[in-house]
Formats: structure tokens, C-alpha cells, sequence
């Protein structure tokens, strides 16, 4: 078995607190955790139940071929 990588965003909630989780190179990968560490747990068990699924239909499984970089910018509002 083949062991993958992917980037996981953790987006923070503050009016309840947590996070979610999504997955830049899996669309539809959304999941959530109370902490930083539940939330990437909570990740790995979504990109390992995606990647399943995608494998029972015999579809083919995204390979994250580059890393992801985040860039803050400004903009006048």
C-alpha cells in the first residue's frame, strides 16, 4: 500500500469555537474538530474514507503533485 500527502486547511470558527477542515486537492473533503489535533485526525479519516470510495469505483485518486502555498493579501473595502 502506497502512502500519500495532502494539505489540509484548518479554518478556525470563533463564534463556536473549533475548526473545519477542508482539503484543497479533494473537493467535497469537509470535516471538523474541537482542536487543532482532532481536526487533522478528523481529516486523515475523511481523506482515507474518500480515497475508498473513489477506489471501489474504480476511479482514479488525486495526487497532490505540489505544495500548496497560502498567500494573505490586501485589499482596500
Amino acid at each position: 500500500m502506497r502512502e500519500l500527502e495532502y494539505a489540509v486547511v484548518l479554518h478556525p470558527d470563533p463564534e463556536v469555537g473549533g475548526y473545519s477542515v477542508t482539503v484543497p486537492a479533494l473537493p467535497g473533503v469537509v470535516t471538523e474538530g474541537d482542536t487543532t489535533e482532532e481536526a487533522i485526525a478528523m481529516a486523515k479519516d475523511a481523506i482515507a474514507l474518500y480515497i475508498e470510495d473513489l477506489s471501489a469505483h474504480g476511479e482514479t485518486i488525486p495526487v497532490e503533485d505540489r505544495a500548496l502555498k497560502i498567500v494573505k493579501v490586501r485589499v482596500a473595502a
